[in-house]
């Protein structure tokens, strides 16, 4: 019995010796806490997206603050490029990091898997706002999501996409007044009331109450993507007038025949009619005036951010999801095309460690973007099955060095809606767009796949998989207007080294497409 009790003594005491080390460990703790909340946390993350704004053709010209306000403050890219021309796979790629033939969205509508259930369940799953909300940022959504986004047969305006605090997303495709926004997954109408409803006002507003309301223990991540320049290129009642006298660029390849280009390129009558050309000067002067409301966007959103005294701790990108052209090679208006003047986008960066005034000419995709917010949070990239590669270091050599890739991808799949179409006879379905003069733009067999290197010679390689197996050649170096396919003057042993190229880059993934990026 003594034993017994000496036993529950020693016992005793030991449970409490154990509650005195756990107390003073909890103190030790708790006393940290206050150094803690002191410490650096992450940076903070803005993304202005626009919608069809090119580089090579003035797009940036009517953006004086924002040029001002991020490009003079931080980083331009030279050679920023998107991997498709298109909207809803370029945004895809941008959310996810990945090329078109790894996140499966092939054009801008639900067949082609923009925002369809597949897409939901497979890739949306994994985009980078998953991630960062799971690393504690808080983030906000404005504007523009996919094309389909929000359609019944998309699941609606009730779906939220993974990853996002608050949701304030377009249904459908860019307009300014008179649609519907997901307001956290509840449908939300709008009218045509400039103070109450124009888009690109709307979700800026909505971002500024963000930023007032957040928490600021935490980083946060802001994307706002307004309709400009986008159809139906409606600008703000105060900007109707701007621009008056501009006309588009008549320079490089505008109003010329698409010679020796593959068979779309052909169609067009050359040079246009003159109510083609009264067209997309409209259009050209429209788009920079609905830009002028995104440039008021940068600034009353940076100083907001100055005024919440985040500004110095945070990376503000501003880019496109691709270009767009306006009577190049006598195409109207539109994107879709392999040529420079589509696939290039502006992008400009500011924030810690990068110098100010700085261009870069380091080849730059839209699939770098996702792992770039990524390393910017913190993340071992390690653990992310991303084709794109983070410029962090690129933009921010302070920080670490980095590696600057020698080839890329740009891909496209040719879409079309309607099989009896008079622009594009006996070749198939076609997408006409009528300015008042139908120009077939794009269709089904308008399916190609290009390599781009801009390392050891300026030089753009693509392969049409129609029923010519049609082959492009530019030296950009010599032919920045792509004005001479060289196919048939380029020595057959580069032509070989470039298909390979090519059918490595279109079949890789992940790691492998780094590698064969990175490999000369």
């Amino acid at each position: 019995m003594a034993s017994l009790e000496a036993s529950l003594g020693q016992s005793a005491l030991h449970r409490t010796l154990c509650a005195a080390r756990v107390t003073a460990l909890f103190l030790a703790f708790a006393a940290c806490l206050p150094r803690c909340t002191e410490c650096a946390k992450p940076s903070n993350i803005v993304v202005i997206v626009t919608d069809d704004q090119d580089v090579q053709l003035g797009g940036l010209t009517p953006m004086k603050k924002t040029k001002s306000l991020i490009g003079d403050a931080g980083v331009t890219f030279s050679n920023a490029f998107t991997v498709t021309p298109l909207c809803c796979p370029s945004r895809s790629s941008i959310l996810t990091g990945r090329y078109p033939h790894n996140h499966e969205v092939r054009n801008n509508s639900l067949s082609g898997n923009c925002s369809s259930a597949a897409w939901q369940k497979d890739s949306e799953s994994l985009a980078f706002p998953v991630f960062l909300s799971k690393g504690g940022y808080q983030t906000f959504f404005g504007g523009k999501y996919l094309n389909q986004y929000g359609k019944k047969e998309a699941g609606g305006a009730d779906h939220v996409p993974p990853g996002w605090d608050q949701w304030n997303a377009l249904v459908g495709n860019s307009v300014y007044y008179n649609y519907s926004l997901s307001n956290n997954g509840k449908e939300e109408p709008h009218g045509d009331d400039y103070n109450k409803d124009y888009l690109t006002d709307l979700i800026l507003n909505r971002s500024l109450h963000f930023l007032e309301d957040r928490s600021p223990q935490h980083p946060f991540f802001i994307m706002l993507a307004p309709p400009a320049p986008h159809s139906p290129w409606t600008p703000a009642p105060q900007y109707q007038k701007e621009f008056g006298d501009v006309k588009a660029p008549r320079d490089g390849s505008f109003n010329k025949a698409g010679k020796d280009k593959h068979w779309l390129l052909r169609q067009p009558v050359s040079p246009m009619p003159e109510s083609s050309v009264n067209y997309l000067d409209d259009a050209y002067r429209k788009r920079w005036q609905t830009l002028l409301s995104v440039d008021d966007m940068v600034a009353a959103l940076l100083k907001k951010l100055d005024e919440v005294q985040e500004l110095n701790n945070t990376y503000i990108f501003f880019l496109s999801d691709n270009g767009y052209h306006t009577g190049q090679f006598s195409l109207p208006i539109d994107k879709r095309q392999l040529y420079e003047f589509d696939i290039r986008i502006p992008l400009m960066v500011r924030g810690p460690g990068i110098k100010a005034n700085y261009s870069l000419p380091t080849p730059v995709l839209n699939i770098d973007l996702a792992p770039t917010f990524l390393d910017i949070a913190g993340f071992n990239l390690s653990q992310f099955n991303m084709d794109g590669q983070s410029f962090l270091p690129q933009m921010a050599p302070s920080l670490r060095n980095g590696t600057a890739r020698a080839f890329f991808l740009v891909e496209h799949t040719g879409e079309g809606h309607n099989s009896e179409d008079p622009a594009c006879p006996k070749l198939g379905p076609g997408l006409a767009n009528c300015f008042p003069d139908c120009i077939c733009e794009d269709a089904f067999n308008n399916t190609y796949a290009c390599v781009r290197t801009i390392a050891d010679c300026n030089l753009q390689y693509c392969e049409f998989a129609d029923s010519e197996s049609f082959v492009e050649v530019y030296n950009l170096t010599s032919d920045p207007h792509q004005l001479e396919n060289i196919l048939k003057k380029v020595d057959p042993a580069l032509l070989q080294t470039m298909n390979q190229r090519l059918i490595k880059l279109q079949s890789c993934v992940g790691q492998e497409c780094r590698d064969a990026s990175n490999k000369r």
